[in-house]
């Protein structure tokens, strides 16, 4: 990561940056979207290294210095999220972990282990299911064909990356969360509708917090609105954690 301050540190296959703050009471998972890595999080990083949280952000599986095939919507990624949640917890020594997910990074987050293990979650603009996030994003291209065209798509995801559908279903893992989770979404999202983010919302269980960002699409939402994320942010780690 190109930035002074981050530490390089590789655990298992998964390749990551590790910025300390000087505590490990409390530290967080940084997990970045689609068609990224690990440098999309570096704003985030440093913003949390203000309020005390040493960070470690990482490749996910095909993206940056993480080796891998092909994106396959959080399956695998998920195991490079654990990867980073363990490094964080075992070689690092940190107390307790908050997992900060985006699209991808959010769903691989759910997929796995990390959710099961984290203190906490925020999960910005990730999809309830691999279906919708299917349809959605041809709706926003093609328009009401979009319910024609989605079931031969989404239908070719087993072929091509050996996963069934019913596997890529990040809204079932909320179900059995006892952790805090910070939902975030943007209202003009069509990517994953505010809809979906308000049902992935109320699917959980557990202390939880819901931001709906006025104007944002299926973007970074810090760069969005840094004020507002920042404000958000600190809220839900000092009343959470």
């Amino acid at each position: 990561m190109p930035d002074i301050g981050f530490e390089s540190v590789a655990y298992g296959r998964t390749h990551g940056s590790f910025l300390d703050a000087g505590s490990r009471q409390q530290c967080a998972l940084l997990l970045h979207g689609v068609n990224a890595d690990r440098t999309s999080m570096i704003d985030r990083a440093k913003f949390l290294k203000t309020l005390g949280l040493s960070s470690l952000a990482i490749d996910l599986q095909a993206h940056g210095e993480t080796v891998g095939e092909q994106i396959s919507f959080g399956y695998f990624e998920s195991e490079d999220a654990y990867h980073g949640l363990r490094y964080l917890k075992t070689v690092a020594g940190c107390h307790q972990v908050i997992a900060i997910g985006v699209s991808l990074g959010g769903a691989a987050t759910l997929l796995g282990k990390t959710a099961a293990e984290a203190d906490a979650l925020v999960l910005e603009s990730v999809f309830p299911t691999i279906e919708e996030a299917v349809a959605d994003r041809i709706e926003a291209r093609l328009g009401p064909i979009a319910s024609l065209l989605a079931p031969l798509l989404y239908a070719q995801i087993p072929l091509r990356i050996g996963i069934p559908i019913e596997k890529l279903r990040p809204i079932d893992s909320l179900k059995s969360l006892q952790i805090p989770v910070l939902v975030i979404g943007g209202s003009q999202d069509l990517s994953t509708k505010v809809s979906e983010t308000r049902r992935m919302y109320q699917t959980i269980h557990s202390p939880k917090q819901l931001w709906i960002v006025e104007g944002a699409v299926h973007q970074d939402i810090y760069r969005y609105d840094p004020p507002g994320y920042e404000s958000r942010l600190r809220q839900f780690i000092q009343a959470m954690l």
